[in-house]
């Protein structure tokens, strides 16, 4: 029960940003903007007024008054401030997905329903009136209505989700992928970001700003996005778009992965140099265009990497790395030499990022960088012939997931 109820506050939390983000792609200016958890969830706030608007998530509950008579009545206290002139003066909206019992509002709001079903409580057998209390005539509450606006009938969470997913494809185009690995995983971490700050100005986002910060080609490692999705399913995802091919293609692929060298362990690179070598190599005889994968390691020390490459020749795991002989200097003619059946080669091993530079652009054939960084990408290759793929992961065991 006590998971269950985890769960859907998780999903109730995910209702909230995917509605502020909706909120923000549908701001008709580019300089309108949101606040997060401000007055309400989310204010939105255009060139000529603010709207405060709460969220409702519950996806297995009947609506009744009681669920959202709280947030009327915080609604009605402000309204109260705003008559007086302390508080700016502002719409509110109310937005809720209920499992049933939607009809209950059917019928409308007028000042005698607000009274009674959401001004009116009872504490310790003591029945209080918030109108009352706040000194609101009924030509106030009149006017508070006119500034209320609450929809029972919300979108489902899938379906919330798919419209902003689909908002998101139609301002920056691209595939449904892109839409949500790109655009939507970065929103989630700008609105999480957003969210708790501690000071109310720096909650607030316009159009532009969130477009702007939203729009890159990274897929990065977000934790609540990875939460919502679910880790397996998560790299499983990564791996059917980039790295599910039928007919594997003789193409150039350079592989970059980072390691923590806190969590380093041998074993873990050697057994991803020999899985890359498995996955993206084609060296039988009969292949009419044998290759082989590069790869380049980032933040592990020289003479790990020494080690490592040791190890793999001594097992006859045979790589090359550029350097035809003690103390020679880095050659992309030795490094891009066919791998072939006859000569053996499996992987080609790449030391610095000014080796890769310099293949990558020697390569005449078709080239693919996948990038794998822990932080923030350490290599950029932006020529549009070349393909770079960049994708943040939480450690390196992930890269063998996802290829």
């Amino acid at each position: 029960m006590k998971e269950r109820s985890a769960v859907d506050t998780i999903r109730g939390y995910f209702y909230q940003f995917d509605l502020s983000i909706l909120s923000v792609l549908q701001l008709k200016s580019a300089d309108d903007s949101v606040e997060i958890e401000c007055t309400e969830d989310i204010d939105i706030r255009t060139a000529t007024d603010v709207t405060a608007t709460q969220c409702k998530y519950y996806a297995k509950t009947e609506y009744n008054h009681s669920v959202i008579k709280d947030a009327v009545k915080h609604m009605v206290s402000h309204f109260k401030e705003s008559l007086v002139g302390t508080k700016p003066k502002v719409s509110y909206s109310i937005k809720g997905h209920y499992a049933s019992g939607q009809e209950k509002l059917d019928g409308g709001i007028n000042v005698d329903f607000l009274k009674k079903n959401f001004l009116t409580y009872t504490k310790k057998e003591v029945t209080y009136y918030h109108h009352v209390d706040l000194g609101l005539s009924d030509a106030e509450l009149e006017e508070f209505l006119k500034r209320l606006t609450i929809d029972v009938r919300a979108k489902e969470f899938d379906e919330q989700f798919r419209e902003v997913v689909g908002a998101l494809q139609a301002i920056f185009g691209g595939t449904p992928f892109s839409a949500e690995y790109f655009y939507y995983n970065n929103a989630l971490a700008v609105i999480r970001e957003l969210s708790i700050k501690a000071a109310p100005a720096d909650r607030s986002i316009t159009k532009k700003q969130f477009l702007a910060r939203i729009n890159t080609s990274t897929v990065l490692f977000n934790e609540w996005f990875v939460e919502k999705r679910g880790k397996k399913t998560h790299l499983a995802a990564l791996r059917k778009e980039y790295f599910t091919e039928l007919n594997v293609s003789p193409f150039e692929r350079f592989f970059l992965v980072e390691v923590d060298t806190g969590s380093y362990a041998r074993g873990d690179l050697k057994d991803l140099f020999l899985e890359l070598s498995k996955k993206w190599a084609k060296l039988s005889a009969r292949e009419p265009s044998p290759f082989c994968p590069y790869i380049y390691v980032h933040g592990v020390p020289d003479s790990e990497l020494v080690a490592l490459k040791r190890e793999l020749s001594t097992e006859g795991f045979k790589l090359i790395d550029g350097h035809d002989f003690q103390g020679a200097d880095f050659s992309y003619h030795s490094i891009t030499q066919k791998a072939t059946h006859g000569n053996g080669i499996k992987i080609k091993v790449l030391n610095t990022l000014p080796n890769v530079e310099q293949t990558v652009d020697a390569v005449t054939k078709t080239r693919r960088i996948y990038q794998f960084h822990l932080g923030s990408s350490y290599f950029e290759y932006d020529k549009p012939a070349v393909r770079h793929v960049k994708i943040q992961v939480e450690r390196l065991s992930d890269v063998k997931s996802i290829i």
